[in-house]
């Protein structure tokens, strides 16, 4: 599986480009977890979010692929637990009442997988 960040998000970061873009912050702090060896983490530029914060995609083979977004830099432990739990679940489907509440009230897009039945 893997996991997505937005580094160019910058929502509530200071316009000076010199200072770091808080989704490049978010994938500093979770570039320093222990990941298991089938997640990879991958840096993306821009996922069109820019109005919500940081934004993170879950997404797989054979797995629905979810968007979440209003994160911020320090919801580190957040994602990890929402990673862990999409990592978990054979087709991506977590439970609504199972994820963490942050991801229940964020989730911008569910993208079906593509061999996904109509």
């Amino acid at each position: 599986m893997e996991l997505l960040v937005c580094v160019t998000c910058r929502q509530g970061a200071p316009v000076d480009d010199a200072a770091p873009r808080a989704g490049a912050v978010l994938l500093d702090a979770l570039s320093a977890l222990d990941w298991p060896g089938d997640v990879t983490l991958r840096p993306v530029e821009c996922l069109s979010n820019c109005s919500a914060g940081c934004t993170v995609v879950l997404r797989g083979a054979g797995r629905w692929s979810y968007v979440y977004g209003n994160l911020g830099p320090d919801q580190v432990a957040t994602v990890a637990e929402g990673a862990a739990l999409y990592r978990a679940a054979p087709d991506g489907v977590v439970p609504w009442r199972a994820r963490p509440e942050h991801f229940r009230k964020n989730c911008i897009a569910r993208i079906p997988p593509p061999e996904a039945p109509r």
